[in-house]
């Protein structure tokens, strides 16, 4: 089936004939839809943390954090062109007159684009556009009173100006304070030096990115390093990986054979975030803060970020203690108590929410202890979630799982089958949105370090149509980093304030006032 052309090309990206065979037929024969019991709820699988128990879990962290080793993983390899996909829109169709900007605006809806020209001063980057346009010899203000508005925005988004289309999305300036701005990027590291900083004052941030933006980042990072750790007294440690070859996947055609490109070699594609999972795995961190590029927020909303950061590591603490007492005294195999035993059993179900499934017989303490310690001895995550307010993406769910057990997972649109009313409908009853805030235990109860690869359901990718130079093709993403690829941690979810959760997803989003700092 394959030509030596094609191993030298799989062994070049470190991927195995087997892994091929294996993508391929799941093209062939789909993955296999997530069975859904219900929505996880407040108290039915996410915990609500009550006022008086902020402080304890805030304590719990700060005590046992002073001898751990803390990293903030920041995925950040996304380009931004998605954020600026109404200004291409605009820019390959505006003619440089009245009529026109008045029919786009009718086509695409007139508060965005108004809101964009208009509100032009209330953009963090609008300083270093001004400039750049000042430099060409032009007034940015007299271009904008003149509709000149394909001139202005090609200085924003293209290479001759500040090249905002095609950078990463990270550097891209986000929020202006009274001085200066600040990209994303540079309120990650604002955040890692106030909640993720040891007893020596290191705050260590890992961020995934391209290797052509590598260089870039750690320019801006030489800039303003000395600032922040002057400004939050701590020692800032940035380290980058890119996301490796061998998690690309094969795209085929509609016949699911592998689609080839001109010159007969097989067309590979990324593998979506979930790759990002080897990345993780590589980082030896007690505790890993996880949490998207976009999600940040100016100085004045920061401080319940701060805060729930550390009170959902607290969570995790207190239990990840838990289980290890009990891994310890599973792996004694002393006799241990049926009333112990039940213990163990009851904070399984309840506090991990996995429900033991009806193969497992009580009367065989044998199997119920190697069934214990084998749920016991996993990574551990706690997962933020935020009230529903109508986001697309992800929320918390019961689902069962394929040895009979019951568990919390992470769950997209695309991972059920919609087709079946019950399962729609337990979909749409969800309460809860996931916005990708984890804090992450990857070292077992001896402390070594986790395989995470171990911990993977393969049978949760996705598989989309796409298409290169018109011709059509199918694409496969491996399962999600927070759906299928932490499928068997253990899972808490609870609940986190809204404000938390402030994505930025198109440019106008910084208009929001989330993000201006008032």
């Amino acid at each position: 089936m394959f030509s030596e052309q094609d191993l030298s090309q799989f062994q070049s990206k470190g991927i195995s004939v087997e892994k091929i065979e294996e993508q391929i037929g799941n093209f062939k024969n789909g993955f296999p839809k997530m069975k859904l019991k219900k929505p996880a709820t407040i108290e039915d699988g996410i915990t609500k943390i009550q006022d008086d128990e902020l402080e304890i879990y805030e304590e719990v962290y700060n005590t046992h954090s002073k001898n751990l080793e803390l990293l903030k993983f920041v995925p950040a390899s996304g380009a931004a062109s998605r954020m600026f996909k109404i200004l291409y829109d605009f820019l390959n169709t505006y003619q440089d007159t009245e009529d026109e900007y008045l029919k786009f605006l009718c086509n695409k809806g007139p508060e965005t684009m108004f809101n964009f020209f208009d509100r032009l001063e209330d953009f963090a980057f609008y300083g270093d556009l001004k400039n750049a346009m000042t430099e060409e010899g032009l007034d940015l203000d007299k271009m904008a009173d003149k509709n000149k508005f394909k001139e202005i925005l090609s200085m924003l988004l293209n290479s001759k100006g500040l090249n905002y289309g095609n950078l990463p999305k990270g550097l891209l300036k986000f929020h202006r304070y009274k001085h200066y701005s600040r990209t994303a990027f540079e309120e990650h590291l604002v955040e890692a030096l106030n909640y993720a900083k040891d007893e020596a004052g290191n705050a260590n941030i890992h961020l995934t990115v391209s290797e052509d933006h590598k260089k870039i980042f750690q320019d801006r990072y030489n800039k303003t390093k000395d600032t922040f750790e002057e400004k939050y007294q701590g020692n800032l440690s940035v380290s980058y990986s890119v996301q490796k070859s061998s998690t690309d996947t094969i795209a085929v055609d509609i016949n699911n054979e592998p689609f080839r490109n001109e010159d007969g070699s097989i067309l590979f594609r990324p593998g979506g975030h979930g790759a990002l999972i080897e990345n993780l795995n590589e980082l030896k961190a007690d505790i890993i803060f996880v949490k998207n590029i976009d999600n940040v927020v100016p100085d004045r909303l920061k401080e319940t970020t701060y805060k729930f950061k550390k009170v959902l590591a607290g969570l995790l603490l207190e239990n990840q203690s838990i289980l290890f007492d009990y891994l310890k005294l599973l792996e004694e195999d002393k006799d241990i108590s049926e009333d112990i035993l039940t213990q163990m059993l009851t904070f399984l179900e309840e506090k991990l929410c996995t429900t033991h499934p009806a193969s497992l017989k009580r009367d065989n303490p044998d199997k119920v202890k190697k069934y214990l310690f084998d749920k016991f001895n996993r990574p551990i995550r706690v997962c933020g979630m935020v009230k529903n307010e109508g986001e697309p993406g992800g929320g918390p769910f019961w689902a069962r799982n394929t040895d009979g057990s019951v568990s919390l997972q992470i769950v997209e649109g695309s991972q059920i089958d919609k087709s079946d009313v019950r399962q729609k409908n337990i979909f749409e009853r969800a309460t809860h949105f996931n916005p990708v805030d984890l804090i992450c235990g990857t070292k077992d109860y001896k402390g070594n370090k986790f395989d995470l690869s171990k911990f993977i359901d393969p049978q949760t990718g996705f598989i989309s149509e796409k298409s290169n130079n018109g011709r059509d093709l199918k694409a496969m993403e491996l399962p999600g980093l927070w759906n299928g690829a932490m499928s068997d941690w253990n899972t808490i979810f609870a609940e986190v304030p809204i404000i938390t959760f402030n994505p930025v997803k198109t440019v106008f989003d910084l208009l929001r006032i989330e993000h201006r700092n008032l």
